[in-house]
């Protein structure tokens, strides 16, 4: 039979960041009645848009003291794993966050849990820290089914290329479960879809410093390497964007000449970022430009989380001996952009 479409799970938000991982679940139906997250920039915009947030240190928070849920979300911290970074894995203090997330299903045992991190982590230390990771899941809360995915962004309505690996754990699974390959009802999304219109010359590399990155990336080219600036093709996507400014200068945008820059290239703006993580125009940023960068770096991408999100209401709902009928989990900004000018009207929010 169906169940009632206002038929809700309740979910927890650890690791929170801005709310890219809530923003998905709670278009597919889910409840978050508890979030947290210690980065108190990223707290000033997850309370902004959301009304609430906890910013103490997850390790002083008692998870028998939060509210009943059946899903445990987290984003736990991705920089020990990442190329970009240092790679201590779980030398890292940052890394050992994850026990936290298997203190929490060892007290709580949910149903379920989705967490996402980076490519990287799959391979980190020849595949050992992953093993690890992943034994301790299995053993966590009585025991639970772990699968794992890695997912792009490009392929679920944001024309952004960011891998991402998501791992999922089921508590006394029915089937296997399976993750979706890309979203919906979308499909060739360029990066010409989500810029802006007008931009402040702020925005704008000044001659000098480009000439030197162009030098910058000749000398690397004569030693056989790709690294250095690039300039996007406005009909294709744009690289991963990233919390640090080398990312930013390889998510270059050549538009109109100003008068700091002849060629008129220049970086994406923050709102533009947003709109490649599938942030709608009405998610509002508080913060500085420093901030609001990092934290857009930071985020989970929102379609990628509601594909997510619908496909496990789904696998719950079958648990429960009833069906949901899986809809398209387009966001509204790629629908608004992508589509004709009357479907815009007429699926816009």
């Amino acid at each position: 039979m169906l169940s009632s479409p206002k038929r809700k799970f309740k979910a927890i938000d650890l690791f929170a960041g801005i709310g890219g991982m809530r923003l998905g679940f709670e278009r597919a139906n889910f409840e978050i009645v508890y979030s947290n997250d210690i980065d108190s920039y990223a707290c000033i915009t997850y309370r902004t848009n959301f009304g609430e947030i906890d910013e103490r240190d997850i390790r002083s928070v008692n998870p028998e003291a939060l509210p009943d849920f059946d899903v445990l979300l987290a984003g736990f911290p991705c920089q020990p794993f990442s190329l970009i970074g240092k790679r201590d894995g779980l030398d890292d203090p940052r890394g050992q966050l994850f026990n936290e997330v298997v203190k929490f299903l060892d007290a709580r045992k949910p149903r379920a849990f989705v967490l996402e991190n980076v490519k990287n982590l799959l391979r980190h230390n020849k595949g050992a820290t992953y093993d690890f990771i992943k034994s301790a899941l299995q053993n966590a809360g009585g025991g639970y089914t772990v699968s794992e995915s890695v997912l792009d962004s490009k392929n679920f309505g944001v024309p952004q290329h960011r891998e991402r690996v998501y791992i999922v754990g089921i508590k006394n699974p029915h089937r296997d479960f399976i993750f979706p390959k890309k979203g919906w009802g979308v499909g060739g999304e360029k990066l010409t879809d989500i810029l802006e219109k007008s931009v402040n010359e702020k925005y704008y590399l000044s001659q000098r410093y480009y000439e030197g990155l162009l030098a910058h990336k000749e000398r690397h080219a004569a030693k056989g390497s790709g690294f250095g600036c690039e300039i996007l093709d406005p009909e294709g996507v744009s690289n991963t964007i990233v919390s640090g400014n080398m990312g930013r200068e390889r998510n270059l945008i050549q538009d109109r000449p100003v008068s700091i820059n002849k060629w008129g290239v220049r970086k994406l703006t923050e709102r533009e970022c947003a709109r490649l993580q599938g942030f709608p125009d009405w998610f509002k940023i508080p913060v500085s430009s420093t901030q609001g960068y990092k934290q857009f770096g930071n985020a989970v991408s929102v379609p990628v989380a509601q594909t997510m999100a619908r496909y496990l209401k789904k696998y719950l709902d079958e648990q429960d001996g009833t069906i949901i009928p899986v809809k398209s989990p387009l966001t509204p900004y790629a629908v608004s952009k992508l589509r004709s000018s009357s479907r815009k009207k007429a699926l816009a929010t």
